[in-house]
């Protein structure tokens, strides 16, 4: 009881902060619910649109005693509210003289004659001459608030024993004015920036940060990652808007936005001394990647002053409720407006319902100080803020009173104590680490992570059940040097393997690094065109408990490699690099890598000795990446890769019996396609000059594990084809629902729709053909081959099947012709 007061009067004074708050549902006179209802203050131009079951929210800092709440084919209803109204239910009356003009129960409004439309018309028109983008060249200040927070607080979770020893933080309860909802804050991450930007000869563009605070996990790079990676900067003006990887038709849409959404001239009124046009708009169909909401466009300009998105929640994504955005625009002259505030929420929760409880992801990004008179030479957009300087993440609170563009509230403010505290408890400590070890699979000890734990346990037919242990040190995300090993055994085998590694980043503004390494396990060499010689690289085909066929085509490597790299340009990386291997087969009874030293005499040799030197490119346009120490993770990987690698071997040199060179080229491009979801395009080509066994050529990548795997062929087994000079094609697409959300049976289930084709063609020459001795006959896809497959994905949020046909070679003895492989992961 005392808890429930306790709650009943943290809610109490969080309301204090507004002057008015209601809640409630719009239904008709069937009290059936009325979706996508505008609800507005009287006297004011603040509102919202209620959702698919008609329920709304709303709060003002003023005090407004009424509601006019309004919807096409309804009589228009003011109500009387109190400042704490939260359970109303309003009756909406049909008008009978509408109901020719309006399909009343679908929602959807004509488009002839529509003044909305209109409006929306001249909004195109004119698009071009809003924003940064009209002047020569430009500059900000830009201000970031990230947070974290849980939501739908109440009796029974302070009552967990979740939370037991944890009592005090309840103490921060705040409530949100989007939804109403009681929250904790759990994270906040402050920055400021400086940006700069040129137009004139081609748009190049900087972005310094100037300084950085964050509580509740130190300096957890991981998570800020995390965030900046589900808020990227979108355009309002755009066809798309891109979220979460997916693309929200937006309702400024010229391509898409009229087939998508209704609109309603619902009013007008001054904003900040300009005359502008309310529009409304709402979904025209169900679940699809929409919002509702409401804008404000000025009458003469036709550029957008202030907007709100709010995703239906019947949009196909998981793992999110509710997204919010709003946008507000400052007027610089009679044509041009300019950012001045962008706001977002997401509401991250396991299902939709309204009660469930999820975390809020918060991103608030202010504008000021504009300058558009200030010239940079073309050198200055070339070079990057050192992000390594510790003075960035050291500012005093005097500073950031004064470069804080929006003041923290107080319960904003009382996150940095509270989370200071926090990560002092034991009990928040330990479940921190066990989300911490869930996340990044490495056991955090002093100075050292064990792990990754996921790679424990593997079986093949050569080691049978395989164990592996590994241990890494780490004494922060941006150590400059790094070491790593690992041991595994082999219950069949009974051999121990090993691999050890070290990097040493010399220089860290243009990423010098040199490692060197050593590695003694058994490989697949036949999943992977592109070679490498990362030293503890292990592929998923040769340790998978799930195989189908024969996996013992299996080659034991000692690899020894040093390597030293460079990254003059952010994301173009230049690497040089020498190794030596030697590959023997790790199931010579069933498996050989044998070729002729001498034919006429029937030697044969089965050991491969291999001293190479090479040199690579790659370059990766695009790639967002945090932290400034040897390993960086990645923000992002919708970006495209381009890699060009060229390989030596020498003959004479630590036993090296041949002497050739190999050049190859990967590109890898995804593709957002607007609403019809993104696409994976990736092409290979290669050459192998000179002959070379087995162990050296380039083998087309099959896949006899039970699961779809990227870059290999589902219909081919390990071996199948084997090339010295080859080109391959995979193209890969997710339309992520746009038909099954057209259909009425499958339409809740979100299901998404898949589908590929990929090819490969490719030689062998006559001298690698007279050189092979081994158990394998190379077989070459001269004329090329190819697959195809269907696919469905988003089964239960984290499952995808694929079905595969092969298109060609059918006749090949033993060829499979027909395959289905499923994969899971985390998906939006």
């Amino acid at each position: 009881m005392k808890t429930k007061i306790f709650l009943l009067f943290l809610l109490s004074v969080t309301a204090t902060f507004s002057q008015v708050k209601i809640k409630g549902v719009v239904v008709d006179e069937h009290n059936e619910s009325i979706p996508f209802a505008n609800i507005v203050f009287v006297g004011s131009t603040t509102g919202t649109v209620s959702d698919e079951n008609g329920k709304f929210y709303l709060e003002s800092d003023k005090n407004y005693t009424k509601i006019a709440v309004s919807f096409l084919g309804y009589k228009t209803k003011t109500v009387p509210i109190k400042s704490r109204d939260l359970n109303l239910t309003i009756q909406l009356k049909e008008e009978a003289d509408q109901l020719k003009e309006v399909v009343i129960y679908s929602g959807k409004v004509k488009k002839k004659g529509n003044p909305a439309i209109a409006i929306l018309k001249k909004i195109w028109a004119k698009k071009r001459q809003n924003g940064v983008y009209l002047f020569d060249q430009f500059q900000y200040d830009k201000y970031e608030k990230l947070e974290f927070d849980m939501n739908n607080i109440d009796s029974s979770m302070m009552k967990s024993k979740l939370f037991k020893g944890l009592e005090f933080v309840f103490k921060s309860i705040d409530t949100s004015n989007i939804t109403g909802k009681a929250f904790l804050p759990i994270f906040i991450n402050e920055s400021v920036y400086k940006a700069y930007g040129k137009n004139k000869g081609g748009l190049k563009e900087r972005e310094d940060l100037v300084a950085n605070k964050n509580s509740g996990f130190e300096s957890n790079q991981n998570v800020i990652a995390f965030i900046k990676d589900l808020y990227v900067e979108y355009n309002i003006y755009s066809n798309y808007i891109k979220i979460f990887d997916k693309s929200f038709v937006s309702p400024i849409s010229k391509l898409s936005g009229i087939s998508t959404y209704n609109y309603v001239l619902s009013d007008s009124a001054y904003i900040d001394n300009k005359w502008c046009y309310n529009i409304v708009y709402y979904p025209r169909r169900k679940n699809e990647l929409t919002f509702k909401g409401d804008f404000w466009v000025n009458d003469t300009t036709f550029a957008v002053k202030e907007i709100n998105m709010q995703a239906t929640r019947s949009a196909n994504i998981n793992w999110v409720k509710d997204i919010y955005i709003e946008q507000e625009f400052n007027v610089l002259n009679d044509s041009v407006f300019l950012l001045k505030k962008d706001y977002m929420m997401s509401d991250f929760s396991l299902n939709k319902k309204d009660k469930s409880k999820g975390v809020y992801g918060r991103r608030t990004t202010m504008y000021k100080n504009y300058d558009f008179n200030k010239v940079k030479e073309n050198s200055f957009y070339t070079k990057k803020a050192d992000i390594s300087d510790q003075n960035i993440y050291h500012k005093n609170e005097d500073y950031w009173t004064a470069n804080r563009q929006e003041k923290l509230n107080k319960t904003e403010l009382g996150i940095y104590k509270m989370l200071d505290t926090l990560i002092t408890v034991p009990k928040f400590k330990r479940i921190y680490n066990l989300v911490s070890i869930l996340g990044s699979g490495y056991i955090g000890f002093k100075n050292f992570d064990y792990g990754p734990i996921y790679s424990t346990f593997g079986k093949n037919d050569v080691e049978g059940l395989r164990i592996r242990t590994g241990i890494r040190t780490y004494f922060g995300e941006n150590d400059p040097w790094r070491l790593q090993a690992y041991t595994a055994y082999g219950f069949k085998d009974n051999q121990f393997k090993y691999g050890i590694s070290g990097k040493w980043m010399l220089n860290h503004k243009k990423r010098f690094i040199i490692g060197l390494g050593n590695r003694r396990d058994i490989e697949q060499i036949g999943v992977s065109l592109t070679t490498t010689n990362d030293v503890l690289g292990r592929s998923f085909a040769s340790s998978s408990f799930f195989a189908s066929g024969d996996n013992s085509k299996l080659t034991s490597i000692n690899l020894t490699s040093a390597f030293a790299s460079i990254e003059p340009k952010h994301n173009l990386k230049f690497q040089i690099g020498a190794s030596y291997r030697t590959l023997k087969s790790a199931s010579p009874q069933t498996f050989n890598l044998d070729y002729w030293i001498d034919e006429a005499n029937n030697i044969k040799g089965s050991n491969i000795a291999q001293t190479e030197a090479d040199f690579s490119i790659k370059y990766t346009p695009d790639r967002k990446t945090i932290g400034f120490g040897v390993e960086r993770k990645e923000v992002t990987d919708t970006y495209a890769t381009f890699f060009l690698n060229y390989e030596h071997g020498f003959k004479g040199i630590l036993n090296n019996d041949f002497n050739y060179d190999k050049v190859q080229l990967y590109y890898r491009q995804p593709i957002l396609i607007g609403g019809f979801g993104r696409m994976f395009t990736t092409f290979e080509v290669g050459k192998t000059f000179g002959a070379v066994p087995l162990g050296l050529l380039n083998v087309v990548p099959g896949n006899q594990s039970y699961f779809t795997i990227e870059n290999t062929y589902a219909l081919l087994d390990y071996y199948e084809f084997v090339t010295d000079s080859y080109a391959s094609v995979h193209i890969d697409h997710n339309f992520n629902g746009r038909i099954f959300s057209r259909i009425p049976l499958l339409r809740k289930l979100n299901l998404r729709e898949l589908v590929g084709v990929k090819a490969v063609i490719g030689s062998i020459s006559d001298k690698n053909r007279a050189l092979n001795a081994s158990n394998i006959n190379y077989v070459a896809p001269t004329k090329a081959y190819y697959e195809y497959s269907f696919g469905i994905g988003n089964i239960f949020k984290v499952f995808r099947i694929d079905f595969s046909w092969r298109g060609n070679y059918k006749n090949v003895p033993g060829a499979n012709k027909f395959a289905i492989k499923g994969a899971f992961g985390f998906y939006f």
